[in-house]
């Protein structure tokens, strides 16, 4: 096949557009912050999973102390009554024995002050595990938030960069000849389909050519259309092959 150097030349840009236009569609599909985004919802969902172990620490421990302060309450309410009554006694064997029973109170009241101070201190902790928690749930849901955006104004930048490379390559396209358009299309799907040949090196595959190859080029007329005897592409010659 023959076609002038311009059309060759021609070919390269449309298999560089073809790069780029592969290169924005893989990064509008796949956007960098892709991958930590998948992370984080999996970080998220173990970390509110132990938010919920220790919210409910936390709760069983309040339904504790309401239960203590509740228990505090009704010996409360019964040393007043014992108190009046005391108060209010002539008998003195009946007075005897509420005063045993007020002493016995007393130390039952005690036992669940104590208890209760017990509760109150596990509580703050458990009350500061949720809090930290909770703090590394919205670090985790902010930096989420920040990459999400990132990534959307990513893919917005990928797509315009595909959009533009796709006009870009229908209009270089469409001065290439049908001919020759055909026979890259057919090779771009197991290689570059187009590349420069620099310095005796096939910019589609990056090897260099051996000195038999570069022979057979140096011989081949300026319209023929020669292909990389490595890759396949068609190989375009200019002022910097090296030959």
């Amino acid at each position: 096949m023959n076609a002038s150097p311009a059309d060759q030349r021609r070919l390269v840009e449309v298999a560089q557009l073809d790069a780029r236009i592969r290169q924005a569609d893989n990064a509008r599909k796949n956007p960098p912050q892709a991958g930590r985004v998948q992370e984080l919802l999996g970080r998220r969902q173990e970390l509110s999973q132990e938010l919920g172990t220790r919210l409910g620490a936390r709760d069983d421990l309040r339904t504790e102390l309401a239960r203590i302060e509740s228990d505090v309450a009704v010996v409360d309410a019964r040393a007043a009554r014992d108190a009046d009554r005391l108060a209010a006694s002539t008998n003195s064997k009946e007075a005897q024995g509420l005063e045993s029973e007020l002493a016995a109170l007393a130390r039952r009241k005690s036992d669940l002050e104590d208890a209760e101070l017990a509760v109150m201190e596990r509580l703050e902790i458990a009350d500061a595990a949720v809090a930290e928690q909770e703090a590394l749930i919205a670090a985790t849901n902010a930096e989420g938030a920040e990459l999400s955006a990132d990534g959307k104004r990513a893919v917005a930048e990928a797509t315009a960069a595909f959009d533009a490379a796709t006009r870009d390559r229908a209009a270089v396209a469409g001065s290439v000849p049908a001919d020759l358009l055909a026979l890259y299309d057919r090779l771009a799907v197991r290689s570059a389909g187009a590349a420069f040949l620099r310095r005796r090196t096939c910019e589609g595959c990056h090897m260099v050519l051996a000195g038999t190859d570069i022979q057979v080029l140096r011989q081949a007329g300026e319209n023929d259309v020669v292909m990389c005897p490595e890759c396949g592409c068609v190989l375009v010659r200019d002022d910097e092959s090296g030959l």
